[in-house]
């Protein structure tokens, strides 16, 4: 188990993080995600040991582990992180990255480093110098660099940011099947949704250097605390008390939201074109109002739209 316990760390312009407690059993696979600055990237580095936490501590499977004051090199042999900053050698080979840190005496290093480059999809690129990669191929040797020692924590910063979005499905399909297989405690820090509801088990909110949210991915999404947590995902209606008979105020996304004859009269103000659907912009009673429909409305046209039944 990684546990963090009333973890606090500060800049010299102010805190950046304030009393973490964390306690991620093995195997997991939780996403740290929040908006810029909130102290995704600041926590990783107090986690590997780049950064020396104020106050607090961090153990894993009960030892605890010490920060960047106490270590020449930085990190910790059980764990890699893979930072937004690529730690790769420009002048040698993509094979030669990846198997930096294996002894050549380890009988099945060839194939091990061949197995990993298969999972990022650069096995085509093995001879290649790393130099010559674009930021997206560096960004996948980096993963499997990180993976070649087998280590039992991976943590990772916006891991696929670099790479196009027709390679970064296959990609995270690949990599998190391989950390499953090998029961890998995964801690990802993100923007990005797709990293998220399809292959984290957690979700870790954070908030101006505050975790204020902590739960399965699943809850995160499916009964937000604030709109906050909910923008995280998707779009958000706020629906004040009233609008759907509703007792209470309603965060929901705009596939919860339907055009139904029994619902309120709104006015179209836009419609964009996400590929299956159109995402529409709407007003009532001056709100906006976000909904998704299979078809194009034109500005001004009038429709009901409804609350889904669950």
């Amino acid at each position: 188990m990684l546990h963090l316990k009333d973890l606090q760390f500060s800049y010299p312009q102010g805190k950046a993080l304030h009393k973490i407690n964390l306690k991620i059993d093995q195997g997991t696979h939780a996403a740290l995600i929040g908006e810029s600055g909130c102290g995704k990237s600041t926590l990783l580095n107090l986690i590997y040991g780049l950064l020396q936490e104020e106050s607090g501590e961090i153990t894993f499977e009960g030892k605890i582990l010490d920060g960047a004051d106490f270590h020449l090199v930085p990190g910790h042999p059980m764990m890699k992180y893979v930072p937004q900053e690529f730690d790769l050698m420009p002048f040698t080979t993509v094979f030669e990255n990846v198997g930096e840190h294996l002894s050549i005496q380890i009988d099945d290093r060839v194939s091990r480093i061949a197995d990993l480059l298969h999972i990022v999809d650069m096995s085509d690129f093995k001879d290649r110098k790393v130099k010559t990669l674009s930021g997206g191929q560096k960004q996948r040797v980096a993963i499997a660099k990180a993976l070649a020692q087998q280590p039992k924590v991976l943590l990772l910063d916006e891991p696929f940011s670099n790479i196009d979005n027709f390679r970064k499905n296959d990609l995270r399909r690949s990599l998190f099947s391989y950390l499953k297989k090998e029961n890998i405690t995964c801690l990802i820090a993100t923007h990005d949704k797709d990293d998220v509801l399809p292959f984290t088990h957690q979700t870790i909110i954070m908030r101006n250097g505050h975790i204020i949210d902590h739960r399965k991915t699943i809850d995160c999404y499916q009964k937000p605390f604030n709109k906050y947590g909910a923008s995280l995902f998707n779009e958000v209606n706020v629906i004040p008390v009233g609008w759907f008979n509703n007792a209470e105020e309603i965060i929901c996304y705009p596939e919860q939201l339907a055009v139904n004859e029994k619902g309120i009269e709104v006015i179209v103000e836009n419609s964009y074109f996400k590929g299956a659907d159109y995402l529409i912009q709407a007003t009532y009673q001056d709100e906006t109002l976000l909904f998704n429909s299979l078809e194009k409305l034109e500005t001004g046209q009038k429709v009901k739209l409804a609350l889904k039944s669950n």
